[in-house]
């Protein structure tokens, strides 16, 4: 291997690639004859969605890379027939959940590891989804040494159980963190952590409407990217929106559905409740309506933070299965369920979790908001700073560059 101060070439008698650093990032280029392995595996939307970010900067910096594994549709579009899309199957909540497809993952797992041992990669980039992931990493681990284990999007080990916090510096080459105070938590273990920022940050500037105003009448109504979220959660939502309209008849529900088969499940809900044709329905909406709405009621997860990026004023919502949340209060060490909450330190946003996620407390909560700008105009505020802890522009990028190098040889 060649190496100077601005350069660095690595090459043999087959091929080179160099990696050359410029002012305000790094330039690769690979020669075309050059062949990598990346195996991925993301088991849910959201990671689905930053896995096609980040492989879409890869392929930049890397043309020639090959990518096999598992993850969602994005990702299945980006980096073509090698990754199969599965996470309308694979992405179950709940240990109850898990329990009952017991047999139908551990057949996955084989199957994958199976695929894995022949295609033989450079790299295992794991995304997310630490349940499956971190099993898998550690029989990637035993079987192919040789792989190089990247881990994208930290699991939340550090609110439910730090005491793994050491197998996953046995297991794993390198962690990419998207907040800020996860990368101490690994570092300080011994793992080498990059801080690559949330690529929410460019995944919700992209979609951000020119010249759109909040509509003062519009409640938005978000019950969750998976059926046992919305079967939960939906009924609730609805006896909000009824007593929220016999208060005020002017107001304005509308839904966003993640897919079309939720937005039947959705429909079929307000069928049951009587709700039919006053909620207003749609299908891949959730980034214009929280734009548009006045204020929200989300249920826990990404959203809640995707929402404070457009600064739309909500309370959270959380019901999971009665043994899921025993077993929860007993790990979970952090003080807050929201991402808001949890990265400001404070009560941003109310949460209403299981008992409490009813439609008395919801329907004060949202009848404080829509009566009191000053509150929601606080809230926003308050939304700005916590999301410009996320980091810049060019997660992606920067998430891409560290799987990069250890694809080079250089991580």
């Amino acid at each position: 291997m060649l190496k100077s101060e601005s350069a660095s070439i690595y090459c043999d008698s087959m091929d080179f690639a160099g990696v050359f650093h410029g002012q305000g990032g790094v330039a690769w280029v690979i020669c075309r004859r050059m062949s990598k392995r990346l195996y991925v595996v993301a088991g849910e939307l959201s990671g689905d969605a930053h896995g096609a970010g980040l492989l879409l900067s890869l392929k930049t910096m890397v043309p020639a890379v090959e990518i096999r594994g598992v993850g969602g549709p994005g990702m299945a579009g980006v980096a073509g027939p090698g990754v199969c899309d599965w996470v309308e199957d694979a992405a179950v909540m709940g240990v109850w959940e898990v329990l009952k497809r017991y047999g139908w993952f551990k057949d996955r797992f084989a199957r994958m590891l199976e695929d894995l041992q022949a295609f033989r990669p450079d790299v295992l980039l794991l995304i997310d989804y630490p349940g499956f992931n971190l099993r898998f990493a550690a029989a990637v681990k035993k079987k192919c040494p040789e792989t190089r284990i990247v881990y994208y999007i930290s699991p939340q080990v550090w609110a439910w159980n730090k005491g793994r916090i050491p197998k996953m510096v046995g297991l794993l080459d390198e962690m990419l963190c998207l907040f800020p105070f996860e990368q101490p938590i690994f570092a300080n273990a011994g793992l080498k952590t990059t801080f690559t920022g949330h690529p929410l940050v460019d995944e919700l500037e992209q979609r951000r409407m020119a010249n759109v105003r909040r509509d003062e009448g519009l409640v938005g109504l978000f019950p969750g990217s998976r059926e046992r979220e919305i079967a939960r959660l939906f009924p609730m939502m609805i006896e909000s929106a009824k007593r929220l309209k016999a208060w005020r008849g002017d107001l304005q529900f509308e839904v966003p559905a993640a897919a079309p088969q939720l937005a039947v499940q959705i429909r079929r809900c307000l069928v049951e409740a009587g709700a039919e044709g006053w909620i207003t329905v749609t299908t891949g909406e959730c980034y214009s309506l929280m734009q548009r709405a006045y204020c929200a009621v989300i249920a826990s997860g990404t959203a809640t933070l995707e929402a404070a990026y457009y600064g739309l004023p909500y309370c959270l919502v959380y019901r999971t299965a009665p043994l899921t949340y025993q077993l929860a209060r007993i790990l979970v060490k952090i003080k807050f369920v929201g991402l808001v909450n949890i990265l400001a330190g404070e009560k941003v946003v109310e949460e209403f979790i299981q008992a409490k996620a009813e439609p008395v407390a919801v329907t004060r909560c949202l009848k404080g908001l829509l009566e009191s700008p000053a509150q929601c105009e606080a809230m926003q505020r308050r939304f700005a700073a916590t999301v410009a802890a996320l980091g810049g522009h060019g997660a992606h990028e920067r998430a891409a560059r560290a799987v990069a190098a250890w694809l080079l040889g250089s991580g």
